[in-house]
């Protein structure tokens, strides 16, 4: 789950980083009000999305899609260019490289107040699964996407491991400093925030902190300039204030409606719609399907538990992707019954209607029920005995569709 950069600096607050005094607004008189009272003269005005490179992307009507303004971070000197800019951001579409072509409606600013750069860094927090560790990733070559920097200069990137998921010690985090130039002071501040990142990492159960650029000012300062903070869903049953955080806009719809019906959906760029129970299983049939030449178009789990009207939904949910020219069902019946799966299927089709080739494997509790109640429904569905099977019977019956 991704936050805003306003909320996130929120948390940074609470957890003794330091940042800029900013306003977050949805309008382009909130905007100007927030100028007015961080009463800094030059204050940066940021869009606000789910999706890094908003500095070099390039706002575009959302109904035209001709071009407005170039960057979605500007610098603004007086209340005029707050304004201005407030009014070319915030109800436009800002296309990035980590949106895609279509880019994203740009709900909300934040408006924050300048500051004196001395240097720029790089700093990501992230999770080491090989060391069951937090990880550090850190550069001197700060304000660029980190894959640049990565492929031009895979030596400036630092790293540190922490010690078990305990956070990390002021040695570590000092030398970590040290690595990047700082010294005196700011080594010191820099040591201080990123055992406070590594303190918030673990207790607020996130799965990624960037910070893109973190800065020191001339004055000796050590500030997160931008703050990108994402949560581990699967920690969310200790969070019930996360709700509070979720922007749904940001999200896509379909994967919203699907969370609200208790399946986990997402979409992807292939053209084989998916509808397992399991996750793990769903992994293994898009990797097979993938084996057999084919492009998954979803990862879709309807749990162990689903009903009917749940697994009517995810087909409905499946078919509302356009790209989507055959489905594959694979479930493995335990506490789910594949009689319950073959009575939704049938529903499904029935009310939504099948143009696409269909193949399902069922195996498990209830399975000669369930393949029963699928041959004497009489609807063009193919069976199958195993994944591989299902794989390469929707993988063929889709090229020869073609």
């Amino acid at each position: 789950m991704n936050i805003h950069e306003y909320q996130a600096k929120e948390l940074f607050k609470e957890a003794g980083v330091a940042v800029l005094d900013g306003l977050h607004c949805r309008d382009v008189e909130g905007a100007v009000a927030a100028y007015r009272k961080l009463g800094s003269g030059v204050v940066a005005v940021k869009s606000q999305i789910h999706a890094g490179g908003r500095g070099k992307g390039t706002l575009v009507d959302p109904v035209t899609r001709e071009k407005i303004m170039d960057g979605g971070v500007k610098i603004a000197l007086n209340e005029d260019d707050v304004r201005n800019f407030a009014t070319n951001i915030l109800g436009n579409v800002i296309v990035t490289n980590q949106t895609g072509d279509d880019g994203k409606l740009v709900n909300n600013l934040y408006v924050e107040a300048g500051c004196d750069i001395a240097h720029e860094y790089y700093l990501a927090v992230l999770v080491d699964r090989d060391s069951n560790s937090l990880l550090v990733m850190a550069s001197r070559e700060g304000g660029v996407d980190i894959e640049e920097v990565a492929e031009s200069s895979p030596d400036s990137i630092h790293r540190m491991i922490s010690r078990g998921m305990s956070g990390f010690d002021a040695f570590q985090c000092a030398d970590l400093g040290r690595k990047l130039g700082l010294s005196g002071t700011p080594l010191d501040k820099f040591s201080e925030m990123v055992s406070n990142l590594g303190s918030l990492f673990i207790q607020s159960d996130c799965s990624m902190i960037e910070i893109n650029p973190l800065v020191e000012t001339t004055g000796g300062d050590i500030v997160a300039l931008d703050a990108k903070v994402s949560f581990d869903e699967n920690a969310s049953f200790r969070h019930p204030e996360w709700e509070g955080l979720r922007d749904y806009d940001e999200e896509e719809e379909i994967e919203v409606r699907a969370k609200k019906t208790g399946l986990s959906y997402v979409k992807l760029d292939g053209n084989i719609g998916c509808m397992v129970n399991g996750a793990g299983l769903a992994m293994a049939t898009m990797d097979v399907i993938k084996l057999y030449g084919g492009e998954p178009a979803n990862f879709l789990d309807v749990g162990g538990g689903a009903n009917e009207d749940q697994v009517t939904t995810a087909f409905s949910i499946i078919l509302e992707d356009q790209n989507v020219d055959g489905i594959l069902v694979n479930i493995f019946g335990g506490i789910m019954r594949c009689d319950i799966i073959a009575k939704g299927i049938i529903s499904a089709v029935s009310k939504l209607g099948l143009e696409r080739p269909l193949v399902v494997r069922l195996a498990g509790t209830n399975v000669e029920e369930g393949k029963a109640i699928l041959s004497e429904s009489e609807l063009n569905i193919y069976p199958a005995d195993s994944l591989a099977d299902g794989a390469e019977k929707i993988v063929k019956l889709v090229k020869e569709a073609k």
